[in-house]
């Protein structure tokens, strides 16, 4: 006679280790990108600087984008970022700006659904 135990919790194989270390490796990329959002220029946005011979440096892109960013954890959905040279309508949410105008401009402008300001 032969008795075989059967355990009380079903057993399953354990994944090999490196797939663990690939999700793990996958997730953090996916998290650096995430806090790494570039910014994107909408179509009317980018005729927008184009028009206004606005010129705009990569390194203040970094900075405005850095701010988006922290305003939006903060819980601003589409601030207004004035800068030197312009000011900026972004989506946070989409991490996209929505329109830009020159400083002069601005003055003389109302500006409606925005939840917070940036100024730079």
């Amino acid at each position: 006679m032969v008795v075989q135990r059967v355990p009380l919790q079903p057993t399953m194989p354990l994944p090999p280790k490196t797939a663990h270390k690939t999700a793990k490796t996958l997730f953090s990329a996916h998290l650096e990108q995430a806090s790494t959002k570039q910014l994107k220029l909408s179509k009317h946005a980018s005729e927008r600087l184009q028009e206004r011979q606005i010129n705009i440096t990569a390194n203040e892109w970094h900075n405005v984008s850095d701010k988006v960013q922290e305003a939006s954890l903060k819980g601003v959905k589409n601030p207004l970022v004035l800068m030197e040279q312009a000011a900026l309508i972004i989506s946070a949410k989409n991490s996209t700006v929505i329109t830009a105008m020159d400083r002069m401009e601005a003055k003389e402008q109302i500006f409606t659904n925005i939840d917070g300001t940036i100024v730079l």
